[in-house]
């Protein structure tokens, strides 16, 4: 199949493209969700739309392969995640390929989404052959306490659009490393990465039932269901905290642990004494990553007096200078909007803070012709009061703010529920930890505009989430520490 030539029927043959339900290790195939292509607004392809029966159905599948999977020797299990990654990493162009197809990114972001995403799946091959226990004696002298680590149990994974790859093998990997098994809930805006990556997985000997993956266009319901069954004893989500709040009500209904990714409102703070031009290319890679729709996107941009007007006069120019268009032309850097309702909201939020004051110096207005375009955008003088400054704008735009000193910095910073990812730049390493120390926020880049790391805790602090994945910790998301009193 050349990847020059993709069209709609290949999503369903037999290949890595193919889709539908897949729950015990077998293809259901089937229609009812339509997935589109942003750049273009045509349809792709139809997905399953899964019902509560076949939920159900993915809970009894898991169910049945639990036990096998949990015997199954971590070096094993390690083996099985390392072939996977070396498939992902065999097939990254024509995953990127098709990320790009149904999310719109534009392909070098895609193909670094695919080589991020693969890393999860080496990291926790290597973190499933070091899940450590302890030993010591109890201060009482009475018995020797002993600390063991099984799985939890069945997982419920529910991943966003904006990272259909990455987001997925985040939690995959570390729940496989721990011996669980899972059922994987991809955005129905973006499923055929998912069910291309399961292929790839039954392909590196994921035994049938330990990974399933299905769509459905009636969330809640079926995820309900899934935990309301006493059998899931884990919820693995990132999305918006709107939704992180409804889910956390409803696993509390059977108390089923929750790793909770949720929303952010990141702050990019640059002081006087920065380096001008490394800000400037920070300022682009925490903004314009996946066109700004991402968690980890620099939301608001609190610049110095001193250096603020050079800031904003060499972000307006690398932001003009950017190449809108569809994620699959070679040639596009800023690629389309997941949604039409996406382009919405940037433009509510855009000429909501114009009408308050703010200076449009590039962009400003969603383009036309079809496809889900905005472009990239910068606004000066913007008030704290506008809705921009408080919600996630999820796309191409930077709202630049003044400020005068290091407290002030702080309390804007702070200034929102959120607390995901925050980014300092400044040319003085004490002030920006110790900048960093006084943001409530789970992630701190200093004078570095991506942050993201197989290896490094991801999570956020106030109603950013619970919990963190990647990293060391990842893994004791899907794991519960089991205590023996021993005598001997």
């Amino acid at each position: 199949m050349s990847l020059d030539t993709l069209h709609p029927a290949d999503f369903a043959d037999p290949g890595l493209h193919a889709a539908g339900l897949f729950i015990g290790g077998e293809w259901l195939p089937g229609g009812g969700i339509p997935v589109v292509n942003p750049s273009t607004a045509e349809t792709l392809a139809e997905v399953p739309d899964a019902t509560v029966a076949d939920a159900l159905r993915a809970v009894d599948a898991a169910e049945a392969a639990a036990a096998g999977w949990r015997a199954t020797p971590a070096r094993q299990r390690s083996e099985i995640l390392r072939r996977w990654f070396h498939l992902m990493t065999d097939h990254a162009e024509e995953l990127a390929q098709l990320i790009s197809l149904e999310n719109g990114k534009a392909l070098p972001d895609a193909r670094g989404e695919v080589a991020y995403a693969a890393e999860f799946f080496r990291w926790y091959a290597e973190e499933a052959v070091r899940i450590a226990g302890e030993f010591r004696h109890a201060p009482s002298g009475a018995n020797h306490i002993l600390v063991d680590h099984d799985p939890i149990g069945i997982a419920v994974l529910i991943t966003p659009w904006n990272f259909p790859a990455a987001m997925a093998t985040r939690k995959i990997g570390p729940a496989l490393a721990a011996g669980c098994t899972v059922i994987l809930k991809p955005a129905s805006e973006t499923p055929l990465t998912a069910y291309a990556m399961a292929r790839l997985g039954a392909e590196a000997g994921v035994p049938p039932g330990v990974v399933n993956v299905l769509t459905t266009s009636q969330p809640a319901p079926v995820t309900n269901a899934m935990l309301a069954d006493p059998r899931v004893r884990k919820l693995s989500f990132t999305g918006s905290t709107g939704v992180g709040r409804v889910l956390l009500a409803e696993a509390a209904k059977s108390v089923v642990s929750c790793s909770m990714e949720l929303g952010g409102n990141a702050p990019f703070v640059v002081f006087d004494d920065a380096d001008l031009d490394a800000a400037l290319n920070g300022a682009m890679i925490a903004k314009m990553r996946n066109a700004g729709e991402a968690c980890t996107a620099a939301n608001r941009f609190y610049v110095q007096s001193g250096i603020h007007d050079a800031f904003v006069a060499g972000l307006t120019e690398r932001m003009a200078a950017l190449k809108v268009g569809p994620g699959t032309d070679p040639a596009t850097q800023v690629g389309p909007m997941i949604t039409t309702r996406a382009v919405q909201k940037i433009g509510r939020l855009v000429q909501e803070a114009v009408s308050l004051g703010a200076r449009v110096t590039t962009g400003g207005a969603a383009l036309p012709g079809s496809g889900y375009y905005y472009p990239p955008t910068v606004l000066d003088n913007v008030s704290p009061d506008a809705a921009i400054a408080h919600e996630e704008i999820f796309g191409p735009v930077a709202p630049v703010y003044r400020f005068e000193t290091e407290e002030q910095a702080i309390r804007l910073a702070n200034a929102t529920e959120y607390g995901l990812a925050a980014y300092v730049y400044s040319g003085d390493l004490s002030r920006a930890l110790r900048v960093g120390k006084g943001i409530e926020a789970g992630m701190i880049a200093i004078n570095r505009g991506l942050m993201s790391d197989p290896a490094a805790p991801f999570g956020g602090a106030k109603q950013s989430g619970l919990g963190r994945e990647g990293g060391v910790t990842g893994i004791l998301e899907f794991m519960e520490p089991k205590y023996f009193a021993v005598a001997f």
